[in-house]
């Protein structure tokens, strides 16, 4: 069986070393912005501006150290006054950093129970009041939706992936209608949200493996939750019709998306 190629093997190495730099990175970054934002909200008591520090130092710090450039559209689209429910496609986990960058307002988000085991991210995650779901407890699955509902009936924004789990394949699952039932109980507009590009910036497999790319974040037009008589839409349209924008938003041309 044939070698590789000398210079593939290095090409492989140094991209391991580079990886290995950006993973160090990320945690020492991680955990100084982490304990800088608790330590606001352990002297403040208010989650505004510990929930900004993720969006303008954090979030930026990790993208930038991923060699990621993030182009945002569609922000004109959505009233930045009203809070809402946002609903994206999950590519990645940097879709995360991408979020809390791209949207100018707080934001939470509904995360899986696992996350609360995870140092700093799990501690900041429920100081901030992020929203967990135990997908293993159906009971206690349901208890999100509560949670949510009051999350959003309080003014806060929340954001969904209602795929339920990141794609591999880069193409979009059908949306569970569960995911929408918070903003359909609470009365707030959904607006839907594709992100592209996120997955070959940070792959969905494998250890942190990661290489520079452009992250594109656009922001569709607002999703009523009531019908023009006041009644509650059925939730799986809603999602339906969420989905048909991100998938619409994601078909146009590059030049037409960013």
């Amino acid at each position: 069986m044939p070698s590789s190629p000398p210079w593939r093997t290095d090409r492989t190495l140094a991209w391991t070393a580079f990886n290995a730099l950006q993973f160090a990175f990320t945690l020492a970054w991680t955990a100084l912005w982490i304990s800088a934002a608790l330590l606001v909200y352990a002297v403040l008591r208010d989650r505004h501006w510990p929930l900004r520090m993720a969006s303008r130092w954090w979030a930026p710090g990790l993208l930038h150290g991923a060699g990621a450039r993030l182009r945002v559209s569609g922000l004109e689209q959505v009233d930045w006054s009203r809070n809402h429910v946002f609903v994206a496609n999950h590519q990645s986990t940097i879709d995360i950093c991408a979020l809390f960058r791209a949207v100018p307002v707080p934001l939470h988000f509904l995360l899986k129970q696992e996350m609360t085991k995870v140092p700093f991210v799990g501690w900041y995650a429920r100081a901030m009041g992020m929203v967990f779901i135990d997908r293993s407890n159906r009971r206690a699955a349901l208890g999100f939706m509560r949670r949510s509902a009051e999350l959003l009936r309080a003014g806060g924004s929340l954001c969904i992936f209602p795929e339920g789990t990141r794609s591999r394949s880069g193409k979009v699952a059908e949306f569970k209608g569960g995911a929408f039932q918070a903003a359909i109980d609470a009365g707030v507009g959904v607006v839907p949200v594709a992100i592209e590009g996120s997955g070959a910036v940070l792959y969905p497999e494998g250890f942190f493996r990661v290489r520079p790319g452009t992250i594109r974040v656009r922001f569709g037009a607002a999703l009523a939750t009531r019908d023009a008589d006041g009644r509650p839409v059925e939730r799986q349209a809603l999602a339906n019709a969420a989905r048909a924008q991100v998938l619409a938003m994601l078909e146009r041309p590059a030049a037409d998306r960013a």
